[in-house]
């Protein structure tokens, strides 16, 4: 099995490419040892390696978030874990954990007088932005829009990123705002 890796613009984040599917639909994202623990037995093999401090999946890539050593101590064991996981014959998700992934409907927040703003919202995220956005090893999801704000949750790579703030005022905000003339701001939510 040969995993490629790929920097991010996140320096305390790597994207690891294991050549297979990694989650079939939506992403997941752990923060903490305790959240991947019941999960996902992948995720709380990786939280098992000292310096790692979040987890992420994709569709076919695992980004990993780190404090402490740099990549040269971590990568082997970040490898080695991947690679036997994958061996194991395991699921990446446990059936209790597959419901870690945040549904796309889950906690939003608008008006239905706005729904036509938000389904083109939606889309605009969909088709331009989360394509993208995934290329560097993360996601981003609609939360909520109210008086022209659009508000949105950013996972992976891009949770804690320092150009996040860049690319979601200076990208994601003038695209929004060329295409969907109410919309005035973007502002990131936890």
């Amino acid at each position: 099995m040969f995993i490629q890796t790929e920097s991010t613009p996140n320096p305390a984040t790597l994207k690891f490419l294991p050549g297979k599917e990694v989650l079939v639909e939506g992403t997941a994202d752990f923060r903490d040892a305790d959240s991947a623990a019941e999960a996902s037995p992948l995720a709380a093999r990786l939280f098992s390696i000292p310096g790692v401090t979040g987890v992420f999946f994709g569709y076919d890539f695992i980004t990993i978030t780190k404090d402490g050593p740099d990549w040269q101590h971590l990568k082997p064991a970040i490898l080695g874990a991947i690679m036997e996981h994958f061996m194991s014959g395991q699921p990446v998700m446990s059936r209790t954990g597959s419901s870690a992934d945040t549904a796309q409907g889950d906690g939003e927040f608008y008006d239905a007088a706005d729904e036509e703003i938000v389904v083109t919202i939606k889309e605009l995220l969909d088709t331009r932005v989360r394509p993208a956005v995934a290329q560097d090893g993360g996601d981003i999801t609609f939360r909520g829009y109210e008086n022209g704000i659009v508000f949105l949750h950013m996972k992976g790579a891009c949770a804690g990123c320092p150009s996040s703030t860049a690319t979601l005022k200076h990208g994601i905000q003038n695209l929004l705002r060329h295409f969907v003339p109410e919309v005035q701001q973007v502002e990131q939510v936890a």
